[in-house]
């Protein structure tokens, strides 16, 4: 049965026509360059701007092991001007990550560290 102004989708679920204006907004991965790495942030380098104070989900490739966790934008401004492109870098605070993506950060920054080491 369909609701006075919806439908019904392929799914079997009733979708509700809205009427006048409902906003949202997506959530996109997109390319960044990861530029400083530690246990509480990074400094990342996008070719788009980041607002301030903005929350997103960010997934890093850390040696062989990936993670996803929270991150806070602290700051964001214009990195380079090319004629074709801008690069923007932000300072990013994680919030609140797991103990085991701190786990896996800190690994994957203490090994690196060793492996520059001359020795």
């Amino acid at each position: 049965m369909t609701a006075p102004g919806g439908r019904r989708n392929p799914r079997g679920e009733e979708r509700l026509r809205v009427l006048g204006e409902l906003r949202g907004e997506v959530m996109v991965f997109q390319p960044m360059t990861v530029t400083e790495i530690g246990r509480r942030g990074a400094q990342i380098e996008t070719s788009f701007s980041l607002q301030l104070d903005s929350l997103h989900d960010f997934r890093l490739t850390l040696g062989r092991r990936s993670v996803v966790l929270k991150g806070r934008v602290v700051h964001c401004s214009i990195a380079d001007v090319d004629q074709e492109f801008v690069k923007y870098r932000s300072g990013i605070e994680f919030v609140d990550p797991p103990e085991h993506v701190v786990s896996v950060i800190g690994e994957f920054v203490d090994s690196t560290r060793s492996a520059r080491r001359p020795g």
